[in-house]
């Protein structure tokens, strides 16, 4: 096999697991928790390193930002042999439950973002496979981590969800903030609707894991709103949650 465009490797690693995080400089640490971790490539925004976990390979590679690089990695890595999928990220609470600090398992995504729409229409729901859900549920509850599970926004545009008031299309993404928000949505993000589209029509399992940093809600309603940049409790419940798949 040639390497992949992108994300510059071929099949050679054998792995058929791979962890997704956003952000290239967190590769390595949440690679620092899986046996005998070694870099292994960089091109672009992905980042790359291996490990293994109960005798198997298993991959790191950040996807860079949104929907477009995403749909990418999981293509490219799909083709090199990759076929379960975990994307660990961050997150905005949405839900007045949800505070920072707080662990976000997607069940689903609103697709408040353009890229799917090029895989199917919109009718389609973006659902996390529900093997991958449930790994991530036992690891949550066996790490002791306060989790909730439930729907969260993906979006295109971060400061269109922080500063709707200065878009020409504000009173739109005003408008259907509310709607998610009554509806019970938990959180938003920008990455998670990508992942599940296509690795539902690739054939892969995919499953989403998120940090809560804050809640503006909790803020706007004049609640307590800790923050919270610390990853740990995501990151070793995707390790665990890859364990646990695993073993089977």
């Amino acid at each position: 096999m040639e390497k992949q465009y992108h994300i510059g490797f071929d099949d050679s690693h054998k792995a058929e697991y791979a962890i997704l995080p956003g952000d290239p400089g967190r590769v390595e640490k949440i690679a620092s928790y899986l046996e005998n971790p070694r870099f292994f490539c960089q091109n672009r925004e992905y980042t790359t390193w291996l490990g293994e976990l109960s005798g198997k390979t298993v991959l790191v590679i950040s996807t860079g930002m949104g929907g477009p690089s995403t749909a990418i990695a999981i293509e490219e890595l799909f083709k090199t042999g990759v076929k379960n999928f975990i994307r660990i990220g961050t997150c905005g609470g949405m839900a007045l439950p949800v505070t920072g600090g707080d662990i976000v398992i997607a069940t689903g995504a609103i697709r408040q973002e353009g890229t799917t729409r090029e895989y199917v229409p919109i009718e389609f729901p973006a659902v996390a496979d529900i093997d991958v859900t449930n790994a991530l549920v036992q690891a949550a509850k066996k790490l002791n981590q306060k989790w909730h599970t439930g729907i969260v926004q993906c979006k295109d545009s971060f400061y269109g969800q922080h500063s709707p008031g200065r878009m020409p299309a504000g009173h739109e993404l005003d408008n259907k903030w509310q709607a998610w928000i009554k509806a019970g949505c938990l959180a938003s993000e920008m990455e998670s609707a990508s992942v599940f589209i296509v690795s539902q029509i690739l054939g892969a399992r995919a499953g989403c894991v998120l940090n809560v940093i804050w809640n503006q809600e909790r803020e706007k309603a004049g609640m307590s709103n800790p923050q919270s940049l610390d990853t740990e409790g995501a990151i070793k419940t995707a390790v665990e949650a890859v364990r646990i798949l695993i073993k089977g």
